[in-house]
């Protein structure tokens, strides 16, 4: 029996600055690329760029590989959900500590040892820049691993409490900062009056 051809593929390391939330239960999420980020290897992800291949993933019925390393021999977990929104490619899965390798992935990550993210891709459309960047505008995504060397530094697992929560929290304060800015505008109207 022979696996998937992985000749070719290619593959970006997303550092888990702002990107990955490690949960007490083994949950991860983050960010596993980022867009118009110029990575380590010259290239930039377009928004868009992962819209087809996720598209065609659900259609056929298969997932992202979640793998150590890129290495196709060591899944350690199965991402649940993969999305594009307004900053990249937003990630969410569970480590399988039943499996060796998946809870030592857990124990590094928790320990800060580990922290970044890589995508493992088919390039579909690019252009090439003449200062020799390339804009990566349609990639076929094949699996995302953690990895100890990103090649996006800011590709990485959220801190605990994660980048969601803390993004929540700050709308709400600016919605109340807003709202109490009205409300004191309105006090100080009816004072003057």
């Amino acid at each position: 029996m022979t696996g998937p051809d992985l000749a070719g593929l290619e593959r970006k390391f997303c550092a888990p600055t702002a990107a990955l939330d490690l949960g007490a239960d083994a949950r991860i999420r983050g960010y596993a690329s980022l867009f118009g980020r110029i990575d380590r290897g010259g290239d930039r992800i377009a928004p868009g760029a992962y819209g087809a291949s996720l598209a065609r993933l659900a259609q056929e019925g298969r997932q992202v590989r979640m793998l150590w390393q890129h290495d196709p021999g060591r899944p350690i977990g199965v991402w649940d959900r993969l999305a594009e929104d307004t900053q990249g490619l937003a990630v969410d899965g569970r480590l399988l500590t039943g499996v060796a390798q998946g809870a030592e992935a857990f124990a590094l990550l928790q320990a800060g040892a580990i922290d970044g993210l890589s995508i493992g891709y088919r390039t579909v459309r690019a252009e090439r820049h003449p200062d020799g960047t390339r804009l990566l505008q349609e990639i076929d995504l094949w699996e995302v691993s953690l990895v100890t060397f990103p090649m996006q530094p800011e590709a990485r697992v959220a801190p605990a409490g994660g980048a969601a929560e803390a993004a929540e929290l700050a709308a709400a304060l600016a919605k109340a900062r807003r709202w109490l800015g009205a409300s004191i505008e309105s006090e100080d109207e009816a004072h003057d009056g």
